[in-house]
């Protein structure tokens, strides 16, 4: 596929940004994109790289900018009784389970009710938790982490191997 301006220019179009935007977020001026959109100038690859991520990321939002932070989590000895208060009270369907600033397992919704039973309120959270879910660095772009939200209910957010955010799908709906 050869990349033109005008090919260029229909993406900035259909991304609905100006020229002046997207020259902020690439970097350069808007009198060099309104250039390379008129086929003025031949661009560095490394400039077409950039315009390319800009245009198909969106603004290039990463984790950090729609995690939420303050992350609810549990601990594989709790009570399912804590799991539902914890999880009715903050609104949330997934909770991380968490040993030694570790992460070793999840308790979803799902779990709960799969294992639904008159003892389960008193049943310990190792013994319906699930695998942990996907961790990525805060500074992954959203984009990147879109295709794990279609298989898992979140995403956890990493610094320096410490859970520092999770991003959920109602996180993603916020940003539209």
């Amino acid at each position: 596929m050869i990349i033109t301006g005008p090919a260029l220019k229909k993406l900035r179009l259909d991304a609905e940004l100006t020229q002046r935007k997207l020259a902020e977020l690439v970097g350069v001026t808007q009198a060099h994109i309104a250039k390379i959109e008129g086929g003025k100038v031949d661009p560095r690859l490394s400039t077409v790289n950039k315009i390319l991520q800009v245009l198909t990321e969106g603004e290039g939002k990463n984790c950090r900018e729609v995690m939420t932070k303050r992350v609810v989590f549990v601990k594989p000895a709790d009570k399912i009784v804590k799991v539902s208060e914890l999880m009715m009270k903050h609104a949330i369907s997934q909770l991380p389970v968490i040993e030694n600033k570790r992460v070793i397992g999840t308790v979803t919704e799902e779990s709960i009710i799969r294992n639904l039973s008159s003892t389960i309120a008193d049943e310990r959270v190792e013994n319906v938790m699930q695998p942990p879910l996907p961790s990525v660095p805060e500074d992954t772009s959203v984009s990147m982490i879109k295709p794990l939200l279609e298989d898992h209910p979140g995403v956890l957010v990493v610094k320096k191997g410490d859970v520092v955010g999770i991003i959920t799908r109602s996180d993603l709906l916020k940003t539209v």
